[in-house]
């Protein structure tokens, strides 16, 4: 098997990983929040990043995979940002009607794609552009009910979107620049996530649900919905370092709508949750401008891949310096071009 092949093996890997495990994450936080009342997201989200961090160290201690320390700014910065952003969406949440937070949750994909051209000079093509145009017009269709708009929602949103959008464009760009595994990254990233959640997460809850999270009467179901939760979380967290990492952070908002689609049919499926043709006609749109941006994304990767091929030869032969930057397959070549998310890590799938 090629080099080439094992990359797309395991970027398909990574996407599905991404979906099975979030879409699960979300099953088990509906009961564990809307059923079982336990309304903490955010601290919530703290347990899960810790409880991520104590399984990566016990896969360290069994030598699955080797620990690569680098820049320690560069971590401890990414993973307050990160953490931030968490607490930022689920206050996003609060002090806004739904459909204008699904309208955040959108507003991601475009500030991603303006951010990356405006710093990294990537290049959107048409198709791309139009795929991705399509997709959000049918999550917007399927997901967006109200607008209510607030002043402090407004600025609460903005700040959302845009630490959102940086944090999944350095967990690309961290990988690449410093060369380290999404493992490696996730390892020496949760200390901070966790820490920053684990110290606003309380006075967040508390201030969007008027409870106290150490008040609140942890019952043998509670637990087990809880360190369930914790479980699946660390899937989420790995998978959502490694898609972003294999492909970029447009692509994982990509994934990440899809998410949201496949959690309104399973709603209305197997939960009987109230559905309408406009829920359908917005998934049906959703899936089409999907498919569209994976196919030009796999068209574009190819094409440059064949440049790629062509101009490698022209260079022994001129003896001039070999080619560099090219990367089989990356994100960057094959987007033409998020992360992030939801953005998810697993905090920004308890309300998707």
């Amino acid at each position: 098997m090629s080099e080439s092949q094992r990359f797309q093996l395991g970027t398909v890997g990574a996407l599905s990983l991404s979906v099975v495990s979030s879409v699960s994450i979300v099953i088990c936080n509906k009961a564990l929040i809307s059923t079982l009342g336990f309304t903490f997201a955010t601290t919530l989200t703290s347990w899960h990043l810790l409880v991520t961090f104590c399984s990566l160290h016990v896969a360290l201690w069994m030598k699955l995979f080797e620990h690569k320390p680098f820049d320690a700014r560069a971590v401890m910065g990414f993973g307050i940002l990160n953490g931030i952003s968490i607490g930022l969406l689920n206050l996003s949440l609060g002090f806004n009607s739904v459909g204008f937070y699904q309208m955040t949750k959108l507003a991601i994909i475009p500030c991603t794609v303006l951010l990356e051209t405006l710093f990294f000079r990537k290049k959107f093509s048409r198709n791309i552009q139009l795929s991705l145009m399509i997709l959000l017009v049918g999550v917007g269709i399927a997901t967006v009910t109200d607008l209510q708009l607030n002043v402090l929602g407004s600025v609460l949103s903005l700040l959302a979107v845009i630490t959102t959008c940086v944090a999944q464009i350095m967990t690309n760009t961290i990988q690449k620049k410093f060369k380290v595994s999404s493992t490696q990254l996730l390892y020496q990233s949760c200390p901070y996530q966790a820490i920053t959640l684990f110290i606003i997460g309380p006075f967040l809850d508390g201030l969007l649900t008027n409870q106290n999270v150490f008040a609140f009467k942890y019952t043998p179901q509670v637990l087990f919905f809880i360190v369930l939760s914790c479980l699946i979380s660390v899937s989420v967290n790995f998978s959502t370092f490694m898609v972003i990492g294999k492909t970029s952070p447009v692509t994982y908002q990509v994934l990440g709508h899809l998410k949201t689609c496949l959690v309104l049919a399973f709603g209305y499926v197997l939960l009987r949750d109230p559905f309408s043709w406009r829920n359908i006609l917005g998934i049906l749109i959703a899936v089409i401008g999907m498919v569209l941006y994976s196919y030009y994304c796999t068209v574009e990767s190819q094409q440059k891949a064949s440049e790629a091929s062509t101009k490698l030869p022209e260079v022994k032969e001129t003896e001039s310096d070999p080619l560099i930057g090219v990367e089989n397959g990356s994100g960057i070549l094959a987007d033409g071009v998020v992360q992030k998310s939801p953005v998810w890590n697993s905090n920004k799938d308890l309300h998707a």
